[in-house]
């Protein structure tokens, strides 16, 4: 198979289909837990991993045959320790519910191409900005229809004599960022290290979903949920709700890509910002039995200033006057009882920090909004569910109102640059999914030191003022 993408020079090389060792292999059944379906139409997760990999290994002939083919084998031998990653989500007529379904014969879609502009690797390094859409040849399709959807596929893609990519795009109803980034790290390892058939403890995988309680009957609420939005977005849609089709979300016009550092002395000097004024601004503080911290999280910190910045950019190029924050908390170690860190699925809740539409806007609005996330993220230490099953029906409203949402994706304690498949550290990761709507992407800075690597996408006009704003910003006392 060898087809061009006349637009990017990507080359397809070849398409191939890689799943566990035969031996290993069963048929399998795994349940979705009220945190998987709560993600279950979302548009998948998709992240690149760069890898600067000089000649002769990076010459076509020597990477398709060596690199890759130990790329693959390194898969499917880290498949069999994670095997409902090879398989299907499916909805069969007599379920109420879907599930991840594994057969023999399954696997990983793994499309293998090469660029025919190997100067393009540089450009996808830099952090200017760039057109958003760029990025978009270096991630595989995920295949999903009413009755079934792929949880994985990969892209390897291979720049010549510069190095490679690893894109990956995953079904958020099968795994939250957590659970990837161990999948990943575990290849990375069965890659290097060449221990095909045991894993470290960190990354043996548990899929227990009898774990997972739901005494509330979450289930059943984010499933009637996903109906009825089913049936806002498309009248005519016949399929009363069950299907798992991911939602498609057009790309902004003129979006531009590019990624920001804030340093650990940037985020240093906005915590103090923040906390020697935080008597001085706001609203009386939502959590009155909780003191004013000592210290700020980098999470906090960076999700406040950044945020801000965003607001203040689009308010200004497109007159948005209104905005909502919303952001995802694991919920393994806040549950009782508490979930092992290596559960393997979904264990986040996303909820609204209870922020005022102009919040973001206000002078002072890096400290105001800072409050409500550290507010909010004390309430949630108290019940980390509360308010979930209202968090669809709130969007909602919101976004009928006017109401620019923004998310977050990704962490900047996943240590995702620390992934070496034997050939180094990665030269940068990207969040490639934050393009559906205005989500910030985070990351450990790469050089790691402390800092917190932010990755946007925004229309070109609010993206040029966003960097202006990022930067006056961080200009020191």
């Amino acid at each position: 198979m060898a087809s061009t993408d006349n637009s990017t020079g990507i080359k397809i090389h070849e398409q191939c289909l890689v799943g566990p060792p035969s031996a290993a292999t069963t048929h399998l059944a795994v349940p979705l837990t009220f945190f998987d379906l709560i993600w279950l139409r979302f548009h998948p997760v998709e992240r690149i991993f760069f890898y600067s990999l000089p000649p002769p290994k990076s010459e076509p002939c020597v990477f398709f045959e060596k690199v890759v083919r130990k790329l693959k084998r390194s898969l499917s031998h880290t498949l069999q320790h994670y095997v409902p990653l090879a398989g299907k989500i499916v909805w069969p007529s007599d379920s109420p519910k879907p599930f991840i379904q594994f057969k023999p014969g399954d696997g990983v879609s793994l499309l293998l191409a090469l660029s025919h502009d190997a100067a393009q690797f540089n450009h996808f390094l830099d952090n200017s900005p760039r057109e958003a859409t760029l990025s978009r040849s270096l991630i595989p399709h995920l295949e999903s229809s009413h009755s079934l959807a792929s949880v994985l596929s990969l892209q390897i893609t291979l720049f010549p004599n510069k190095g490679f990519c690893i894109g990956i795009c995953t079904h958020h109803a099968a795994l939250d960022g957590k659970s990837s980034t161990m999948f990943v790290k575990a290849w990375a390892h069965v890659c290097k290290s060449a221990e095909e058939e045991s894993l470290l403890p960190d990354f043996e995988p548990l899929f227990d979903r009898e774990l997972v309680r739901d005494p509330a009957g979450l289930e059943s609420v984010f499933i009637n949920s996903w109906t009825q939005l089913a049936s806002q977005m498309d009248p005519s849609d016949t399929s009363n709700g069950r299907t798992l089709k991911t939602i498609s979300q057009p790309l902004e016009e003129h979006s531009v890509r590019a990624t920001f550092e804030l340093t650990r002395a940037h985020l240093e000097m906005i915590k103090k910002r923040v906390l020697s004024n935080w008597d001085l601004v706001g609203e009386a503080q939502t959590n009155l039995s909780s003191p004013k911290p000592t210290t700020l999280s980098s999470f906090v910190t960076t999700l406040a200033y950044v945020s801000v910045c965003i607001a203040k950019a689009i308010h200004q190029a497109q007159n948005v006057d209104k905005f909502a924050l919303g952001i995802n908390v694991d919920c393994r170690d806040r549950l009782e009882p508490a979930i092992p860190g290596n559960y393997f699925g979904n264990c986040v809740a996303s909820h609204i920090v209870d922020t005022e539409a102009d919040d973001f806007t206000k002078e002072d609005g890096v400290v105001i909004v800072a409050k409500k996330i550290w507010s909010k993220i004390k309430a949630l230490d108290k019940g980390v569910l509360n308010g979930i099953e209202t968090v669809f029906p709130r969007f909602i409203a919101m976004f009928s109102e006017g109401v620019k949402g923004m998310g977050v994706a990704g962490s900047n304690r996943f240590g995702v640059y620390g992934t070496d498949f034997g050939w180094g550290r990665p030269a940068k990761v990207e969040i490639i999914s934050i393009d559906k709507g205005v989500n910030i992407g985070l990351a450990e800075s790469k050089d790691g030191k402390g800092g917190v690597q932010v990755g946007l996408v925004l229309n070109n006009q609010a993206m040029d003022l966003f960097h202006v704003i990022f930067h006056q910003g961080l200009s020191f006392d």
